[in-house]
């Protein structure tokens, strides 16, 4: 009795849930299979596998499919190297820690459009922004970096937010490490570099995995700072699938052409994940 009073009170989240994802996903399947042009509405019907074709043989489509990895790539990396740094050094205790670990802490909170637009006004404008006057002081000629160097603007901007995260996680990690092994070990004579490869990184094995997952499934749908600076180019230097996917369904009204674009980013974001979630089972083995 009580365990059908349970399923029947959990049955209306259940339910709501499944709609939550289950409808867009099947409109997203739908639409993906019909033409659908907003800019011609009397060309309609079954389209087959045509959307998908045009998706994968559109111009920007192997750039943009490069960009996407390479900035996923790229920021996991960095975000989880300084990251760990960044833990490191503050761990230990001194004078004004608190203070320093909130502002270490705070850009993570700052929205992507002002992230996107503090960077790109503030640091990365070549006539007034702080880089260019650094060059000048130097100088040396200003770069305009959005132009010239538009995915690795990407990823400084996209790093300086989410490197907060991974610190977040490490540091909090690294109070839960056994202090009287890491003291044994430093009295056995082990220095430094032997505590952080046989102590402390196997204690945040599954926090990095952790991060790892986490941070893919967003960089996977990077777009804001996109929109905000660089719009995809020059050309489609800095175009990834999800701002392709923009592109098709509010630039060129092309309905049906976006949702099989949809559809082939969910089956990536779906390949990475079920990859991320092995590799941290494996990790929470004990």
């Amino acid at each position: 009795m009580r365990g059908r009073l349970a399923t029947a009170l959990q049955a209306p989240s259940v339910l709501a849930l499944g709609a939550w994802m289950l409808v867009p996903l099947s409109m997203t399947l739908f639409f993906s299979f019909q033409r659908y042009n907003l800019l011609y509405p009397e060309r309609s019907g079954l389209a087959g596998f045509s959307n998908y074709e045009f998706f994968w043989t559109d111009p920007a489509f192997g750039p943009a499919l490069a960009n996407t990895l390479l900035l996923v790539g790229s920021l996991l990396v960095v975000t989880v190297v300084l990251g760990l740094a960044l833990a490191l050094l503050v761990e230990r205790a001194f004078w004004g820690r608190g203070v320093v670990r909130v502002l270490l802490v705070s850009p993570f909170f700052i929205m992507p459009t002002v992230n996107a637009l503090v960077w790109k006004n503030m640091f990365m404008n070549p006539v007034y922004g702080l880089f260019a006057v650094a060059a000048g002081w130097f100088g040396a000629e200003p770069v305009d970096w959005l132009a010239e160097a538009p995915l690795l603007s990407l990823i400084i901007m996209l790093s300086w937010q989410w490197t907060p995260f991974a610190f977040l996680i490490f540091i909090t990690a690294l109070q839960s490490l056994d202090a009287e092994q890491a003291e044994a070990a430093r009295v056995d004579g082990a220095g430094y570099w032997s505590r952080f490869r046989f102590l402390t990184l196997p204690h945040l094995a599954r926090p990095i995995a952790i991060v790892v997952m986490i941070q893919s499934i967003f960089h996977l749908s990077i777009f804001a700072e996109i929109f905000v600076t660089t719009g995809g180019g020059p050309g489609y230097d800095s175009t990834n699938l999800a701002f392709m996917i923009f592109s098709q369904a509010l630039l060129q009204f092309d309905a049906g052409v976006a949702s099989a674009g949809g559809v082939f980013a969910i089956i990536l974001a779906n390949i990475v994940a079920i990859f991320l979630i092995r590799m941290i089972g494996r990790s929470l083995v004990v």
